[in-house]
């Protein structure tokens, strides 16, 4: 291979964006480079490209990703998820987040909020890594790091998202609990909803609302397995609704992928007793919400946030797109892509509300 690499550094001054060309890294025992393929662009992306995200810089943005594996320690065996030797060669993912494993979040099983936490795509890059996100030719993994090999027939484009997108969203159903023959309603019809969507459908919801401000989007949910698409409207009482849809009983799960207050409110106003809500989407300063405690407590309902995903989201969501790729049409999603030079460009579409996802090919 090259020994130089391309990256795209997010400087945090002006320039906003400056195209570096670095020499490639020398691996220390445990890690591997990976020549990335295709790295798609996350919300957290963009919004930390426009200033509303705060992270330290300079860095490498980008962490939906997928690669092939170009060099490693051959005295030093690095193992997948599943315990097998990962090669030159494999197509692989990886875990945005690389914990410790041993302070006291990782051993509450909350990985993702590791003290020691390195995450890829919102790190600021050092003498020793300064390839740790998706905008660059290749990208360095720490020793620590799970990797999951890419099954054959997935596409890049439609495994990339994966890594976020997907796994969050699996997280998400993961500790709301069993969705089989019981009303959902999702709040918000972006790649997370449209994803949330997907998985209520194939787990044998029984019922499927989504709402959301844009027509389009409204009916793009219906491909993924929407039984009721609401668009939201001022003059309209969504509640009243979904009342109507759930005849009166209110909906027994809510997935808020919006972060946006009054969509949330609305959406505990909507729900059913013993109903679960779960947040997803409020990764941003917003107001703080106004609530009942009294119907929290009268209704029995369950109000939990998910930030991030486990280990076992990403395996779980690199299983669902491999099995349901052709039952709804993810292909759909991501149709816009663009080479590295064109980070500019790629970040101006990834703006636009009807892209749900561009992607960056590096090669």
């Amino acid at each position: 291979m090259n020994d130089q690499c391309h990256s795209i550094i997010l400087t945090g001054s002006e320039p906003a964006l400056k195209s570096a060309i670095v020499e490639r890294p020398a691996l220390q025992p445990g890690e591997v480079l990976v020549e990335i393929l295709c790295c798609t662009i996350c919300g957290s992306d963009l919004h930390t490209f426009e200033g509303t995200r705060s992270t330290p810089c300079p860095t490498i943005l980008g962490h939906e990703m997928v690669g092939r594996v170009v060099d490693l320690d051959a005295d030093a065996p690095v193992l997948d998820d599943q315990g097998q030797p990962v090669k030159i060669g494999d197509r692989i993912t990886w875990s945005v987040a690389v914990s410790c494993k041993d302070c006291e979040y990782c051993r509450r099983g909350l990985t993702q909020k590791c003290t020691r936490l390195f995450k890829y795509g919102h790190q600021r890059l050092t003498e020793q890594n300064y390839l740790s996100g998706g905008l660059a030719s290749h990208c360095h993994l720490v020793k620590g790091t799970t990797i999951f090999k890419v099954p054959e027939s997935l596409p890049d484009l439609i495994a990339s998202p994966a890594n976020c997108a997907t796994a969050t969203v699996m997280a998400a159903f993961r500790i709301a609990g069993n969705v089989q023959n019981r009303s959902v309603l999702i709040l918000g019809a972006g790649m997370l909803g449209v994803t949330a969507c997907a998985v209520a459908h194939s787990q044998g919801a029984s019922s499927i609302i989504v709402t959301d401000i844009d027509d389009t989007r409204i009916k793009r949910s219906q491909k993924f397995g929407a039984d009721h698409a609401l668009l939201v409207k001022k003059e309209h009482s969504l509640h009243a609704e979904i009342q109507q849809l759930t005849e009166n009983r209110g909906v027994d799960f809510v997935f808020d992928m919006t972060g946006v207050p009054e969509v949330i409110e609305g959406g505990l106003e909507s729900m059913g007793i013993g109903g679960t809500m779960i947040l997803v989407g409020s990764v941003y300063p917003a107001r703080a919400i106004q609530f009942s405690a009294e119907t929290i407590v009268r209704k029995l309902i369950r109000l939990e946030g998910i930030h991030n995903y486990i280990d076992l989201d990403l395996a779980n969501a690199l299983n669902f797109l491999d099995r349901y790729q052709n039952a709804y049409p993810f292909q759909q999603l991501c149709e816009q892509t663009f080479a590295l030079d064109d980070i500019s460009a790629a970040f101006t579409e990834s703006a636009n509300p009807r892209s749900y996802r561009v992607a960056v090919l590096p090669r």
